[in-house]
């Protein structure tokens, strides 16, 4: 393989859920510790979360609704960070995340993206014209050293690593709360199957553990089989 293994870990309700709405106003993160029920069993998640791997993925635009543009220089920390973002970050962002990582990757086909500005010797910029997550993906193993990539990103993103079979093993955390609405994103959002002829690019799943937590949290967690038969018998 000549791209990062990759693990996609994220936060869900058990409908499927990876937010609590379909506006920036709500959020996992901020909501769920205000919710009786679900606040009690939360600090599972963060404290697994600890234990994923040194290089992260997640996108400019679900670091923009955390609030990196305005928050101040953090601390450094072991994790190196890679952010797909055009348009979401501005310098200050860039910066953050450069004082927060290890190494900062971002990929983008923003040509005037504001990382240009930056000078940091841990920045790496991978620019693509055209925008391809597999030669993403490979650039960054090849250029950065990366071996192993943990994906945090939102539902449209994650989707895009489905239908390229970017995604091996899936780690989810399940939180004991239904959300619901059409429109709030879920692991996997993005474009829907309309044939039959495209059910090559779902995600197969063995699963390897099914852990149960404390306060009704659950954690699944699957190896991805990358193929599926034509006739849609076997893997």
């Amino acid at each position: 393989m000549n791209r990062p293994v990759t693990t996609l870990f994220m936060l869900v309700s058990v409908d499927g859920k990876i937010s609590t709405g379909s506006t920036d106003e709500l959020d996992m993160d901020r909501d769920l510790p205000k919710i009786d029920g679900v606040r009690e069993g939360l600090h599972q998640y963060y404290e697994i979360e600890q234990t994923t791997d040194l290089w992260a993925f997640n996108t400019g635009r679900v670091q923009e609704k955390m609030g990196v543009n305005e928050k101040e220089m953090p601390a450094k920390t072991p994790v190196s960070f890679v952010l797909l973002d055009n348009r979401h970050l501005t310098e200050h962002g860039v910066r953050y995340f450069c004082a927060l990582s290890q190494k900062a990757v971002v990929i983008t086909s923003n040509p005037k993206h504001p990382a240009f500005k930056v000078d940091e010797s841990n920045l790496h910029i991978i620019f693509q014209e055209t925008p391809s997550l597999k030669e993403a993906l490979e650039r960054l193993a090849t250029e950065c050293g990366c071996d192993r990539l943990t994906i945090q990103s939102g539902g449209t993103v994650n989707g895009l690593f489905l239908r390229e079979k970017l995604i091996d093993y899936v780690d989810i955390v399940v939180a004991p709360v239904l959300v619901g609405g059409r429109e709030t994103s879920t692991l996997i959002d993005g474009r829907s199957l309309t044939t039959n002829r495209e059910l090559s690019e779902l995600g197969v799943l063995k699963l390897q553990d099914c852990i149960v937590l404390e306060d009704s949290y659950i954690r699944l967690k699957y190896k991805v089989l990358q193929s599926i038969s034509a006739d849609h018998e076997k893997i």
